[in-house]
């Protein structure tokens, strides 16, 4: 009886751990064109050490019948050129989660970008 309930235990556990792992991943997609929009001071260690990068983190909501959100990009003080040569998407748990919960309605984005460098 105890190893059917450890087996079943350690199973769940397996499954949920395998959940969680894939779950949470990024997608990055840089222009092989242009340079990036140089950082100063040099703050980070990651890989955006020698870029000036602009996060976005929040929730956005979609409509029941909609399927794309589209997040503009315009010339401002942070993104002087107003054209793009890195962006990365993050996706979490917990915005799976927030997703499956209000079925699609809301979605955590967690963005990365920068800017090319104006000429």
């Amino acid at each position: 009886m105890k190893t059917e309930v450890f087996r079943c235990s350690l199973f769940i556990f397996i499954l949920l751990g395998t959940f969680l792992l894939n779950s949470c991943y990024s997608v990055r997609l840089r222009s092989v064109e242009g340079t990036p929009e140089p950082a100063f001071p040099m703050v980070r260690d990651d890989y955006y050490r020698t870029m000036q990068v602009i996060e976005l983190d929040t929730v956005i909501t979609i409509g029941a019948l909609d399927k794309d959100f589209t997040y503009l990009i315009k010339r401002s003080d942070l993104c002087p050129s107003g054209k793009l040569h890195t962006v990365e998407y993050r996706n979490t748990f917990g915005a799976v989660l927030l997703s499956g919960i209000t079925f699609g309605r809301k979605r955590k984005v967690k963005i990365k970008y920068v800017c090319m460098k104006s000429n």
